[in-house]
């Protein structure tokens, strides 16, 4: 296990629900390989704040590298979604752009 694995879950004992360091734990998963773990990381971001926009794109980029392309078109247009609400314009660009690309 690599050492920022390491320093991550340390901070996740005292702060299980901190978005940022489970989607920062995630993206480390990937980086080993490890989709079904990044995907359990993701899916509990989105349960405990859905307004965590990040976790859409790369949740969505996730699933469609491991063929479940309905469920990523799915979760593009949640993530659209919910930026819009956000006012957060860069990521529903973002998004908006992966979902055309996938979709189109």
């Amino acid at each position: 296990m690599n050492d920022r694995i390491q320093k991550l879950q340390a901070f996740l004992k005292d702060s299980p629900d901190d978005c940022f360091l489970n989607h920062a734990m995630a993206l480390e998963y990937i980086k080993l390989g490890d989709d079904n773990a990044a995907k359990t990381l993701f899916e509990k971001n989105m349960a405990f704040d859905a307004n965590y926009i990040a976790t859409y794109y790369h949740l969505a980029k996730l699933l469609e590298r491991v063929g479940e392309t309905d469920h990523a078109i799915k979760i593009y247009e949640t993530g659209m979604q919910a930026a819009k609400a956000a006012g957060d314009n860069h990521s529903y660009n973002e998004l908006q752009s992966a979902y055309e690309d996938l979709v189109y």
